[in-house]
């Protein structure tokens, strides 16, 4: 059995279409068992019904027809107990649900298995006989290890859309089926109706081949033009969004700032000169890049991805002197494609666009961010959505509850109409809150800071309300080169971005590197590299890079003093002490220079959990703390939240977590030093009370969360708060946690906001 199991797993993989390798599955099953039928049900989550999608003995022409609702027959009854169930005479049990176009009454042996992956149920899988017979234990457990065998199979084909896809096939073009919902993730919050307009890439990178050439000269010039007409192509998308303020255009800075800088052209030219046609090193270079960024664990660093490979398109399409045809935008225009980009937005004429679906993408992508800016709801990760049917149909996009809807029903369109007039009474509303200050209804006050990689962003979120810069990601300079940035390059980076934000306080993290974030120069190759050598670890092992680094800080902060130093991965006093001892003579070889420096405030983040016992002693011997909530969450509770398989473990409102974050609080407030949190967390509506309960002195988020959080707070009694947190924190369940906050929030008028949720 054991190799006839192997053997069906084999050729179930190497099929090339998920409905084939079903097909394969049931009749392999049948022939192994010697039974007379075998069929799989598989979930259909948004109807809450299993739906026959392949047999192998029942009627074929059944299949995709048959719906079998939660709980009833035989099959619901698998289901419902998660267990196998097997009857010798199927007919006569009370649960049996005749079904006359499946063509089963004539089987009376039943044998039922639940299809369970990361403890969620994905189907059944069913073997059926005529004769009168019970399934001895032996194919009992053979059709329990092959069940276990498909979880993940199927959990991989949900992921991806391809069930969606089956369970809705060929809906675009049967004009009778109406409200064809797909699912999707909310990247940027509303709902729209509107006309699709299918968008597509410029030029196609893959697609290169690897090409020599002998003319080495000629095709430097050649890439050296491309580069240039890429350069003004971004100049003319920035002036398109001129009925934008500056600093929601400003986005478009950073896609100048690469194609401005030496760095990627020289990297490119370099190639050339090794002998390559310009096309293929501009493809070497662009996927070098890429491959960097999405290696990444942070959400916001990887989808800088995104923008490589739209600016690599952009100069690819110059290089194959191709012209972009513009398509006719609709007066509601919903951009829909596998990759949309904020170039594709800055195409369409001011005032036409109203909502925007991508199949890859996430909401820290430029595209979710300006979308957010402009007040456009935006969906990702569709994967099922059949993109290449929908030019010109209307959709119904509801990026609250992360919904799409194909050919809307007149009742459902007018249900959405009122939901948009809604929508757009509560965005009114949140901007009145811009520009007051985040505090209580009974006068409690608390800071409202951003976390940002990217000078650009800076004005953005000075609009947003913003009180100061929590989190600069100084990697990213790092990352865009092909050396380490000199302090000079340092210098202008961080000046700039302190004098943008002066006399407001900026916290800029020291070099985090390892882990997730690699510099192409300097790789860090470990069989665990969140738990090797990165962080501090690196620039304490080489104070040549941190030495230049806080330099540069230094230098920048001269007549500003809003810098703040804060250093990340720290796990014990002594990495503390170590790095403080270089922040001091660094300050000592600048002050030996003449230059006015001052000494800024010097904090640690609490990210790992040694840390968290350490906290009280680091509060002694630092300015500030910052918690990372989202590493502090994944490491607390071992739970890698990009892992499919555990990342529904991952929950900020862990009962750990709180109590960790409670601890930390009373750390520093203890030594009589602020602090702060940053993260998803810190973001989070439904986490907000809790914060303020615990009394953190400042959140640190995304700049478009700004206003809706300061809604939160501006609707909270503190003291209500802390008696909120008292009753929270004698919870041990994760999921009631979640429920009561939720409620919280409903009692406070502030529903909306769970629904966004």
């Amino acid at each position: 059995m054991l190799n006839i199991l192997r053997r069906i797993v084999q050729e179930i993989n190497a099929s090339a279409h998920f409905n084939d390798a079903l097909q394969i599955l049931v009749k392999r099953v049948r022939e192994a068992m010697a039974t007379e039928a075998t069929s799989i049900f598989l979930i259909d989550k948004l109807h809450k019904e299993y739906v026959l999608l392949a047999t192998d003995g029942l009627n074929p022409a059944a299949v995709g027809k048959t719906h079998i609702k939660m709980g009833e027959g035989l099959v619901g009854l698998v289901g419902l107990r998660g267990e196998p169930i097997n009857i010798d005479n199927a007919p006569a049990h009370p649960n049996f649900l005749a079904a006359p176009e499946v063509g089963e009454e004539r089987y009376k042996a039943f044998l039922g298995v639940p299809i369970i992956y990361n403890r969620r149920l994905l189907g059944i899988l069913v073997v059926q006989q005529q004769k009168k017979r019970r399934f001895d234990e032996a194919e009992e457990a053979f059709l329990v290890t092959m069940s276990a065998q498909l979880g993940g199979v199927i959990a991989h084909a949900e992921a991806t859309g391809t069930i969606s896809q089956l369970l809705n096939a060929s809906v675009v073009q049967n004009p009778t089926k109406k409200d064809i919902v797909f699912p999707a993730l909310p990247g940027a919050p509303g709902i729209c109706i509107g006309t699709v307009v299918v968008v597509y890439p410029l030029a196609d990178l893959d697609a290169i081949p690897h090409r020599k050439t002998k003319n080495i000269a000629a095709e430097c010039k050649t890439f050296s033009k491309a580069l240039r007409a890429a350069r003004a192509d971004i100049r003319k998308l920035k002036k398109r969004l001129a009925h934008l303020p500056e600093e929601e255009r400003a986005l478009f800075d950073a896609y100048l700032l690469i194609l401005d800088s030496e760095h990627l052209e020289n990297e490119v030219l370099t190639v050339i000169q090794s002998g390559l046609w310009a096309p293929t090193a501009l493809r070497k270079v662009i996927h070098q890049h890429v491959q960097q960024f999405l290696e990444m664990d942070d959400d916001y660093l990887r989808e800088r991805a995104t923008d490589m490979r739209d600016l690599g398109r952009r100069i690819l399409m110059h290089l194959q002197s191709a012209e972009h045809a513009h398509p006719s935008y609709p007066e509601n225009t919903i951009l829909v494609g596998e990759e949309v980009t904020a170039s594709n937005l800055a195409e369409v004429p001011k005032g036409h666009l109203v909502g925007v679906v991508t199949k890859q993408g996430s909401s820290n992508s430029h595209v979710a961010i300006i979308a957010r800016a402009m007040g456009i709801p935006i969906v990702i990760a569709v994967e099922s959505l059949p993109i290449s049917e929908l030019e010109g149909h209307e959709i119904i996009v509801d990026a609250l509850e992360g919904y799409i809807y194909v050919a809307p029903s007149a009742k459902l369109r007018n249900n959405y109409n009122k939901l948009i007039t809604q929508q757009r009474a509560f965005t009114a509303n949140l901007e009145q809150f811009r520009h007051l200050p985040a505090e209580t209804l009974d006068g409690q006050n608390i800071s409202l800071w951003v976390n940002t990689g990217l000078t650009s962003d800076a004005t953005l979120a000075l609009t947003a309300g913003a009180e100061g810069i929590g989190l600069y990601r100084t990697e990213i300079p790092f990352m865009d080169r092909d050396r380490f940035p000199a302090e000079e390059e340092q210098y202008l980076i961080y000046r700039q971005l302190l004098s943008a934000f002066a006399p407001r306080p900026v916290i800029m993290r020291t070099l985090d590197i390892g882990g997730d974030k690699n510099l192409t120069y300097f790789p860090v190759v470990e069989d665990n590299p969140f738990l090797g050598w990165r962080g501090i670890r690196i620039t304490l092992d080489h104070p040549e890079i941190f030495l230049v680094q806080i330099r540069a800080m230094l230098r920048a902060n001269i007549g500003l003093d809003n810098l703040q130093i804060m250093l990340p991965m720290i796990s014990s006093l002594q990495e503390a002490d170590d790095a403080l001892r270089f922040i001091q003579q660094a300050f000592a070889e600048l002050r030996a220079e003449n230059l006015p420096v001052t000494m800024p405030p010097v904090g640690v983040m609490i990210e790992v959990p040694s840390a968290i016992y350490q906290a009280p002693a680091l509060a002694h011997y630092v300015d500030f703390l910052s918690v990372g909530s989202n590493d502090l969450t994944q490491y607390l509770l071992a739970v890698d939240r990009n892992n499919a398989r555990v990342a529904n473990l991952y929950d900020a409102l862990h009962p750990a977590v709180l109590h960790a974050l409670v601890q930390i609080v009373e750390a520093a407030h203890n030594a009589g030093k602020r602090v702060s949190i940053c993260g998803e967390m810190a973001s989070d509506p439904i986490a907000v009370p809790l914060l303020l309960a615990m009394g953190f002195d400042a959140l640190s988020m995304n700049a478009t969360a700004l206003p809706q959080i300061k809604w939160v707070i501006r609707h909270c009694h503190l003291q209500q708060a802390k008696e909120l947190l008292g009753e929270v924190l004698l919870m041990q369940n994760t999921a009631a946690i979640r429920q009561r906050m939720q409620q919280a929030l409903v009692d406070l008028g502030l529903g909306e906001l769970v629904r966004r949720k």
